[in-house]
């Protein structure tokens, strides 16, 4: 039995890989290396000591990912690959419908072809949109379009695989919706490390922190917040892979769709992170104040009891980890991975 990692040379995948190895999964790796490195890969040999078969392919190659599957028993897929930038699906948004829903639809018809019915998808809190109230919850009304392109393609592939498993009820799909992931690998060997400037938050810190950065902009100090500054749910990373691991087991043992959020259930503000980094790192981080952003909202976190309730699955680790950890790769990867 094999499980299917796409995109699993990323951040969330790389770690996930990580996790599944190490609970004795057989797992297959396809990525084109547009958001990811190779060297994420010799990473996760070398924290696992174990090796695993890889594909370099797009899922917008049918042929590319129709040989995975003929050279391979996969029973599941785990579902990251695709465009991820906010901002950047604001500027170019046909490259991101195409790149997102058609890689996924090739991937769905593959995996049909196969038999292999069984998916969890790398869903995200952006689904929830401008209007709804905190915590969200999975049973929110969602809106017919997220703030942005990127998150209007998670919650257009979360409407594909619902309609998927209306017309065959063999599926079984789990739709993670997670919420801001941080921090790293405790061995430092595995972390966040976008190309270019990043547009998250904590690699952004840790590129000012290590000097490549000259500060931090941060936007909008005027929310209705304890600080003013923008409030988010941030998990980390580890804690979100072993959260794709129970819902791995929870669709190999039923069929159904089922939307989960995978966040903390509380918020940390802008400024709580960077005084939590500055503690990490011993010295202060340089920033200032700018405008607030289009479609930034106060505030952002989950309600996590069904996590807990389906997955027996709850985050563990604390602020002062995600930043600690993240200050660790970041000290030992001062050039990336």
């Amino acid at each position: 039995m094999s499980i299917l990692v796409t995109g699993g040379a990323g951040y969330i995948g790389s770690h996930t890989c990580v996790e599944l190895l190490n609970a004795g999964k057989e797992i297959v790796v396809l990525d084109n290396f547009v958001n990811s490195k190779p060297e994420a890969l010799k990473r996760i040999r070398q924290i696992t000591g174990k090796d695993f078969k890889f594909y370099e392919a797009d899922l917008l190659d049918k042929a590319g990912v129709e040989r995975v599957f003929e050279q391979n028993q996969i029973d599941a897929v785990i579902h990251f690959a695709g465009l991820k930038a906010v901002g950047e699906s604001c500027r170019i948004p046909l490259r991101y419908y195409h790149n997102n829903l058609t890689g996924t639809l090739v991937l769905c018809e593959v995996m049909a072809a196969h038999g292999c019915k069984k998916i969890v998808f790398s869903s995200s809190a952006t689904v929830y949109g401008m209007e709804n109230p905190v915590p969200f919850r999975e049973d929110m009304p969602l809106p017919h379009a997220a703030t942005n392109p990127y998150g209007t393609t998670k919650l257009y592939i979360e409407q594909i695989l619902t309609d998927l498993w209306k017309a065959d009820p063999a599926w079984s799909v789990a739709l993670l919706r997670y919420f801001n992931p941080i921090g790293a690998h405790k061995s430092g060997l595995l972390g966040e490390d976008p190309n270019g400037i990043p547009n998250n938050l904590l690699p952004y810190i840790a590129q000012v922190a290590t000097g490549k950065l000259e500060d931090l902009a941060i936007y909008g100090d005027d929310y209705e917040t304890h600080d003013g500054t923008g409030v988010r749910d941030y998990i980390h990373v580890v804690d979100l892979a072993v959260g794709h691991l129970k819902a791995l087991d929870y669709v190999l043992d039923r069929t159904g769709v089922e939307a989960i959020n995978l966040g903390t259930g509380h918020g940390y503000s802008v400024l709580d992170v960077l005084h939590a980094f500055e503690k990490a790192c011993g010295k202060p981080i340089k920033h200032h104040i700018a405008p607030r952003r289009p479609g930034d909202i106060a505030n952002s976190y989950a309600d996590a009891s069904k996590a807990k309730e389906l997955l027996g699955w709850t985050a563990e680790r604390t602020l002062d980890d995600m930043c600690e950890d993240n200050w660790n790769f970041s000290k030992k990867n001062p050039n990336g991975l």
